[in-house]
């Protein structure tokens, strides 16, 4: 069994999925057609499709980074951020989504490990820098200054997610893991659970619904995230032990 949550020893890791976001507007990663916001996510999210039509990659990413200045942070991100502020022990909070509403609900630490929608990536000289509002192929890196380079800092299907490393020594010394709003059919963060609860954390699941995951779990909070996170953020913080 994992630390009393209530002692200052006691460490979290927190993973979010798309239904994190889904209550600011945000679409979840899929609906129920399989489509990614009306695409078949072989087009444009993987390295393939961007050599095979880039401008249609471009187009995508743009039209979802200027969505993302339309839409706020819900009391799901600020939940997880006043738990990271007010608890005495480490709250290490790792995010599958690329948006960055946690930053603007108010987290000081959140680990992309899919990559920042407010990123690119220049494929000349390895530098990842903010990316303005649109860009394209034409786009001038400002780093190398190289045209036809940039693009969108996201890790596609086929490449490694950023900061395994790091992930992998929370998880392996976390006492609690708690997935909020994740499908569970994405590796490797589909795969966290098991590797919190082989090094004995206690596991608990946030989702509207039982994932594909959910007899990983130890407990499951089922309902929107903007209610369950609340309840259970209000129970971390006056001591509860799981």
């Amino acid at each position: 069994m994992p630390a009393p949550i209530n002692d200052a020893s006691a460490r979290i890791v927190i993973l979010t999925g798309a239904g994190a976001s889904a209550e600011s507007g945000l679409q979840t990663f899929r609906d129920s057609d399989g489509l990614w916001e009306g695409h078949d996510p072989m087009e444009i999210a993987t390295p393939e499709a961007f050599a095979r039509n880039p401008q249609r990659v471009y187009r995508f990413y743009n039209a979802r980074r200027a969505q993302l200045e339309q839409v706020q942070p819900n009391s799901a991100h600020r939940e997880i951020a006043r738990l990271q502020d007010a608890y005495p022990g480490d709250v290490f909070l790792v995010t599958q989504n690329v948006d960055n509403l946690h930053e603007r609900g108010g987290s000081a630490q959140v680990c992309h490990m899919h990559g920042e929608l407010g990123r690119m990536l220049c494929l000349n000289c390895c530098a990842r820098l903010p990316a303005p509002q649109a860009f394209d192929a034409q786009t001038v890196c400002p780093k190398c200054m190289a045209p036809g380079g940039l693009r969108p800092d996201i890790v596609w299907f086929g490449e490694v997610p950023y900061n395994m490393p790091s992930i992998g020594s929370k998880l392996a010394a976390c006492d609690l893991f708690i997935a909020i709003g994740t499908s569970g059919v994405v590796y490797p963060a589909a795969g966290f659970v098991q590797e919190a609860r082989a090094h004995g954390a206690y596991a608990i699941e946030v989702n509207k619904a039982h994932s594909d995951l959910a007899p990983a779990f130890h407990e499951h909070r089922v309902g929107n995230a903007t209610e369950q996170v609340a309840l259970l953020v209000e129970e971390l913080l006056s001591g509860a032990s799981f």
